[in-house]
């Protein structure tokens, strides 16, 4: 077992920013000493040092697809108050919030162990949902079906992953039922293992059997599009399209 001082100052420099963190190196080694000389009361000892070398920044760092995403969802779900919502493989993080809105089914492929009220986290594959036709009311999946089929989280591959997770999708919602999708939108391509990106209308024909509700999306420079017509189809390197579908009767 690496003991914890070796670890905390090894995991300080593994980051994308190895660099930046070298370079505020010599501020933390200052801080140290000054802290050191205004506390009185506690010894800051070395063995328990924590190094944070990158967070002295001046504005909060954030994800605009996963921060967007989860602000999107919260308001839809509010402004529809469905009694129970399922969602299969979304940030975890952003489903425990959730949960204390709206009692919250949470399925992955790498079930979650965790007791909290009103979360209730089952093991599935979003290719073979545990739900019979027309089962649920309200489902999301965010930035989950770019990923169906690559292998990168264990999956099987399958070149057809992420139509078939949608079609899964469609099968188990009801009529009227609302179906809540982000995906990376742009330049269609597959970025093995990673994701693929989608062309806004692929993910629109994947859905035949529902009518396009809304459509949303984070453009490249993380700015949020509220509301806006799927045939716009913003040229976009790596967007994230956010829909909202109407199961038809």
């Amino acid at each position: 077992m690496i003991p914890p001082l070796m670890k905390h100052w090894i995991s300080a420099f593994q980051t994308t920013r190895p660099f930046t963190a070298v370079a505020n190196l010599p501020r933390y080694v200052r801080q140290l000493r000054e802290y050191r000389r205004m506390d009185g009361r506690t010894y800051v000892r070395l063995r328990d040092s924590y190094p944070c070398l990158l967070d002295a920044v001046a504005r909060t760092p954030f994800d605009p697809h996963y921060f967007h995403q989860g602000a999107w969802l919260a308001r839809r779900l509010t402004a529809r108050s469905p009694a129970t919502h399922v969602d299969v493989g979304s940030s975890v993080l952003t489903m425990g919030v959730l949960s204390g809105m709206v009692p919250t089914v949470f399925l992955d492929y790498r079930p979650i162990r965790v007791s909290l009220t009103g979360f209730y986290p089952v093991a599935g594959s979003i290719t073979r949902l545990p739900f019979r036709n027309g089962a649920l009311d309200s489902v999301s999946s965010l930035h989950v079906l770019e990923h169906i089929g690559l292998g990168r989280y264990g999956d099987p591959l399958d070149a057809d992953g992420s139509r078939r997770g949608a079609l899964e999708l469609e099968r188990v919602t009801q009529p009227g039922g609302y179906i809540y999708i982000s995906v990376p939108i742009g330049r269609e391509r597959v970025c093995f293992n990673a994701h693929r990106v989608f062309a806004p209308g692929t993910v629109v024909n994947w859905f035949g059997a529902c009518d396009l509700v809304e459509f949303s999306f984070v453009d490249d420079a993380g700015e949020f599009q509220e509301n806006r017509p799927v045939s716009d189809n913003p040229t976009l390197e790596y967007g994230c399209g956010l829909f909202i579908f109407e199961k038809r009767a």
